[in-house]
């Protein structure tokens, strides 16, 4: 069973950028499709962003495309998320996923990293 876990979470002001980092441990991830999700108290968790297993092929949330970027260093086991003008809407828990390619279920789970954003 992978181990996942988040990094980088914070307080930022709004307009500015934060980099979360999720690392994984217990096996290698480099077959596995990788992604973040968010989930604000109240709300339902919502996916932002996933990265196929060679870093070719990127799927984002429609409304989050163009500032949050995905990507992977397979031969680090991990994989990044690239927040940029970070608005008032963003703050929540975020999390990082990985399924197959095959499975579309999202089979294991960080434990989340939160982000605040101040206005």
């Amino acid at each position: 069973q992978v181990q996942l876990v988040e990094s980088g979470g914070g307080l930022v002001h709004a307009g500015r950028s934060l980099r979360l980092s999720c690392a994984a441990s217990g096996r290698t991830f480099s077959s596995y499709i990788m992604g973040w999700f968010r989930q604000a108290p109240g709300t339902e968790r919502e996916s932002v962003v996933a990265i196929s297993w060679g870093g070719g092929s990127t799927y984002s949330t429609d409304s989050l495309k163009g500032r949050f970027t995905i990507s992977r260093e397979n031969a680090k086991n991990t994989f990044a998320l690239q927040m940029n003008s970070l608005k008032p809407e963003d703050p929540a828990g975020y999390y990082c996923a990985e399924r197959t390619a095959i499975d579309p279920t999202w089979a294991s789970w960080g434990q989340g990293t939160q982000v605040t954003v101040s206005s």
